[in-house]
């Protein structure tokens, strides 16, 4: 696969490329034309969520400082910021099942150790039952992690082919303006 072409503000920083200056500035206002002149705006469930809302700060910093601040981004980077919350907040639930788990054992340990021999069996299947249970919360957990984990992959795979798919519309060679008697004059 070709590299895409490079951008007007990489060959304008160079100040050395084989494009004339009418490409050069066509290529400029290609660039300018797939932009909405808007910069991001936070939405207010992402700024109600501070894990979000620093998440968006990042972002807003990062697209700023690559002239990718457009609002045109606007809906998928603020749906990415909540997603990332999410994730954040499954992260810790899964974390605190985890620890509830380990109590469990901890306080199964210690029953089954001083119980009477009649009542062992029916420690076990509480203990038993208790642990599928919270097994089966965690694994939930651990399946909505992953889930949000290849959304939030997709989304930034999407996000950066969007960007390059933006930049390689842009055309490589001046339009060179012919009409019809040229053509036929050949």
């Amino acid at each position: 696969m070709p590299t895409p072409p490079k951008p007007f503000t990489v060959l304008s920083s160079e100040k050395k490329s084989h494009r004339t200056k009418s490409e050069l500035k066509q290529r400029k206002q290609g660039e300018k034309a797939l932009a909405s002149g808007q910069a991001l705006k936070e939405r207010p469930e992402v700024a109600k969520n501070k894990i979000a809302h620093d998440e968006f700060i990042r972002l807003d910093m990062l697209l700023t400082g690559i002239d990718k601040n457009d609002a045109i981004y606007e809906v998928i980077i603020n749906r990415y910021c909540l997603m990332i919350a999410e994730c954040v907040d499954m992260e810790s639930k899964k974390e605190r099942c985890y620890e509830i788990i380990e109590s469990l054992n901890d306080a199964f340990e210690d029953e089954i150790d001083s119980a009477p021999e009649e009542e062992r069996a029916k420690i076990i299947r509480s203990y038993s039952k208790s642990y599928n249970e919270s097994l089966k919360m965690l694994l939930g957990y651990d399946s909505s992690i992953q889930s949000k984990r290849k959304m939030l992959l997709d989304i930034e795979k999407e996000n950066i082919m969007t960007i390059a798919a933006a930049l390689r519309s842009i055309p490589k060679k001046e339009d060179k303006k012919s009409n019809l008697k040229d053509i036929l004059n050949g």
